[in-house]
């Protein structure tokens, strides 16, 4: 097994070649300037190449060490990822939702967090990727789902599932609200990729007659498309709520879709008390509520 290049020489080239100039490496690094070149120097003799070209007022890279700096730099990041992770950090609480729920209610709702707990650092993971409590160091988690979801989870119940057909004023002028099921058939209609409408012109008993209509990878993006009058969207209520309080979008019909798919929040259980984390879930709680 290889030994490891001279771990001093590595985090010196590193800072370098971010910086490109041994003197505002040694800067940052609280080091002098001939240190950091010294130590870059045993590198490449480790090595066996050079890895920069030292110039009048500065540094460039070889090519061999512009791609071996790409590596080394992801090495640093990650590592420096993994101790932020480990290393707690008063007040930080990081969650992960989906792109939809951070766009469409927790950021229009963090305003009133940071207002009743101002020195609480919430840190939001928006990924469609089912985040890990373990590798990924995450806090809490929102999932679309139904319990029980692990031995080693609190769940409390946020919003029951309950979708509703909105569409921008501009698009149902022509409608009588609320429209008939032939007047729906025949809107165009926004897809996302829950891929709703089947089922919902099942459950009106027709077919649609709108059109190919828009196709799109997120809520969040088919909500916008309806304000934008693009078409008909099937979305979650409590998503929608401030455009239909707004009259930005309108409920074209009273039909809705239920399931058992309603949203969680989720928190490990802990052996002992966590202020930051216990004062967000109970602020994740009162919120839905209202």
């Amino acid at each position: 097994m290889s030994q490891l290049p001279p771990l001093n020489g590595l985090r010196a080239f590193d800072v370098a070649g971010r910086l490109l100039n041994f003197r505002a490496a040694a800067d940052e690094l609280g080091v002098t300037q001939g240190a950091v070149a010294q130590q870059v120097r045993q590198l490449e003799t480790y090595l066996g190449v050079p890895l920069f070209e030292r110039l009048p007022k500065g540094l460039a890279f070889t090519s061999a060490g512009r791609s071996y700096h790409v590596t080394i730099g992801a090495a640093f990041d990650a590592l420096r990822r993994a101790t932020d992770q480990l290393r707690p950090e008063p007040g930080k609480v990081l969650v992960s939702v989906t792109p939809t729920f951070a766009a469409k209610w927790l950021i229009p709702s963090l305003p009133d967090l940071s207002a009743k707990h101002p020195d609480i650092d919430l840190r939001i993971m928006a990924t469609e990727k089912v985040s890990s409590f373990h590798s990924d160091g995450i806090d809490l988690a929102v999932r679309q789902g139904k319990p029980p979801f692990g031995a080693s989870l609190n769940a409390h119940l946020l919003f029951r599932q309950e979708i509703i057909a909105v569409a921008a004023p501009s698009l149902v002028e022509k409608y009588a609200l609320p429209a008939t099921s032939h007047a729906i058939a025949s809107m165009p209609k926004v897809h996302d990729a829950h891929y709703l409408w089947p089922e919902f012109l099942g459950l009106l008993q027709v077919e649609d007659r709108g059109g190919r209509g828009l196709r799109l990878s997120q809520t969040s993006l088919a909500v916008d498309a309806a304000i934008f009058g693009q078409g008909v969207a099937l979305v979650s209520r409590f998503l929608v709520a401030t455009e239909l309080e707004a009259k930005r979008l309108l409920q074209i019909t009273p039909l809705t879709l239920s399931g058992e798919q309603d949203f969680y929040l989720l928190a490990k259980r802990q052996s002992k008390q966590n202020a930051a984390i216990d004062a967000v879930v109970t602020w994740f709680l009162e919120r839905a509520e209202n």
